[in-house]
């Protein structure tokens, strides 16, 4: 098995678009080949014998993780800000310093489960036809999560836009809406992420569903669900790096950084475009356009 440049630019393309909208990368990664067969199918099957193309997936989610840093740099520098004042004065007190420890007790459920249950769930469930009844079912978390926060007469609908304050960071009014979340919500809304690891369902999907349930609006819940995803992309794709240095692929590295370059600048582009996006609008046409795939994916591939 190879990967060639287009290849591995279209997958690029397609990561970087589909880790950050609430559609599932993984879930596209593997229904996508299968669906156009032939030797794109045979080069892009994580699950075949020595295939690359899980390796090539690792270098695709660094770089889309590199993405959400630059575009959200402003925001880490306060976290990091707020983490190093916190640990000094033993207190959690100003948002940056309650953002700086939400992140933190949202990560370490998803990083435990990561280690404990990814390779396996990937191994068991990394085929077509299961990723497309999970992007079906993720379709409906998001569809669910958008009814109920319709009925319970949450503090915004869909299609109300926030007001800003004049002169004010639009970012750090939507910090300071996120820290009236307790660490108990914050965890839960992290914890979310662990669904992800079900090939289909999508991180940022289901963190934006369980946040929106929490009480947050569609754009803090967006902006949560980035700032959250980031540092477990990070840090999966940092273990992960070995296997783009093994001698086998060696000869897919070349292919691997044009695909990287790609899904670098198409996360870029998908963030900025999702952060304007869901300041008034819904999750609802992403939950249409899961259960159609899924469902019809699932019937196609399994005739």
């Amino acid at each position: 098995m190879s990967l060639t440049y287009p290849e591995s630019i279209g997958v690029g393309l397609l990561q970087g678009v589909t880790e950050l909208f609430p559609v599932s990368s993984l879930g596209h990664s593997i229904l996508i080949p299968a669906l156009i067969g032939g030797h794109v199918q045979q080069d892009l099957n994580m699950t075949a014998a020595k295939s690359p193309y899980l390796a090539v997936l690792v270098g695709l989610h660094l770089a889309t993780a590199l993405a959400l840093v630059v575009f959200f740099y402003k925001d880490w520098i306060r976290v990091v800000r707020g983490l190093i004042s916190s640990i000094r004065e033993r207190r959690i007190q100003t948002s940056e310093q309650r953002l700086a420890w939400l992140l933190i007790v949202g990560t370490v459920p998803v990083g435990i489960a990561g280690l404990v249950a990814e390779k396996a769930l990937q191994a068991a469930l990394g085929k077509p036809v299961p990723s497309a009844i999970f992007l079906a079912l993720n379709g409906l978390v998001l569809l669910g999560a958008d009814r109920l926060r319709r009925g319970g007469g949450g503090r915004r609908r869909a299609g109300q836009q926030i007001a800003h304050t004049p002169g004010v960071d639009p970012a750090i009014e939507s910090d300071h809406r996120i820290t009236k979340l307790t660490f108990r919500q914050g965890m839960w809304i992290g914890a979310a992420q662990v669904l992800a690891l079900l090939p289909g369902i999508s991180r940022s999907g289901v963190t934006m569903s369980t946040g929106i349930l929490r009480g947050l609006n569609h754009e803090d819940s967006a902006r949560f669900a980035f700032l959250l995803a980031t540092p477990v992309i990070l840090a999966a794709s940092v273990l992960k790096a070995p296997e783009l240095l093994a001698p086998e692929n060696a000869a897919i590295r070349g292919p691997m950084l044009a695909g990287s370059l790609a899904a670098f600048l198409a996360g870029y582009v998908s963030v900025r475009f999702l952060t304007k996006y869901f300041e008034n609008r819904s999750l609802t046409p992403f939950a249409i356009y899961c259960m159609v795939a899924g469902i019809g994916s699932a019937v196609y591939l399994s005739m």
